[in-house]
C-alpha cells in the first residue's frame, strides 16, 4: 500500500486492531494565463492589422505594457474597432489563450476622432468568485473540503474518485474566468 500507513495495537502480544490511515489528495483551482503566449498573439495581430486590406488605410493600433498588464486598442471608426478586437481574439484563441482572461472596458472617444477600447487580462481568483466556487461545490454534497487561499482555491478529499467528481463538476460550470486544475496529488 503505497502512500498508506498502517497502524496496529498491541496489547500482550495480541494484535488488537488495524487502522488504515489514508492520505489526503487534493488539487488547487487556479486561473493564469501565459503571458509569452499573449505577446505572440498580439504580434501577430499587430502583422495583421498591417496586412489587412479592410484596415490598411484606418490608423489602427494595438499597445500593450506587459509590466502594467495593460491593453489599448485604437481605430478611426468602431467598425475597424470591432475588427481589430476580433483579429485580437482570433490570435489569442489559436494560441491557447482563453477569451474570458481579457477584460476590456467600454469604447471612448479618443483624440482625432478616433475610439479606444481599454483593458488588461485577469490572472489569479478574486475572493468572490472563490467563494462562488466554494459555495458551488459544497453544494453538491461531496465529502471534500475546500480551502480559499490567495489566488486560487484548494479542494481536498480522501477519495481520488471524490476529487476526479469535483473536477468534473468545475469542468461543467462557467465562473465567467478560465479556470485550470493544478497539483492534483
Amino acid at each position: 500500500m503505497v502512500g498508506e500507513r498502517l497502524f496496529a495495537s498491541r496489547i500482550d502480544g495480541l494484535q488488537l486492531k488495524w487502522d488504515v490511515m489514508g492520505k489526503e489528495s487534493s488539487f488547487d483551482i487556479v486561473s493564469v494565463i501565459d503571458m509569452q503566449e499573449v505577446d505572440n498573439a498580439i504580434n501577430q495581430a499587430k502583422k495583421e492589422a498591417v496586412n489587412r486590406y479592410d484596415l490598411k488605410k484606418s490608423s489602427c493600433v494595438i499597445d500593450f505594457e506587459r509590466t502594467a498588464n495593460q491593453l489599448s486598442l485604437s481605430a478611426e471608426n468602431d467598425l475597424a474597432l470591432k475588427s481589430l478586437y476580433e483579429i485580437l481574439a482570433a490570435k489569442l484563441t489559436r494560441r491557447g489563450v482563453d477569451i474570458k482572461s481579457l477584460s476590456l472596458g467600454e469604447i471612448q472617444p479618443a483624440s482625432g476622432g478616433h475610439v479606444r477600447r481599454e483593458g488588461s487580462f485577469v490572472q489569479g481568483i478574486s475572493k468572490e468568485t472563490s467563494k462562488e466556487i466554494s459555495k458551488a461545490l459544497k453544494q453538491t454534497k461531496l465529502k471534500i473540503n475546500v480551502q480559499i487561499q490567495p489566488d486560487q482555491v484548494r479542494v481536498a478529499s480522501k477519495k481520488k474518485d471524490v476529487l476526479q467528481e469535483a473536477i468534473g463538476f468545475i469542468k461543467s460550470k462557467d465562473f465567467g474566468l478560465p479556470l485550470q486544475i493544478t497539483n492534483l496529488r
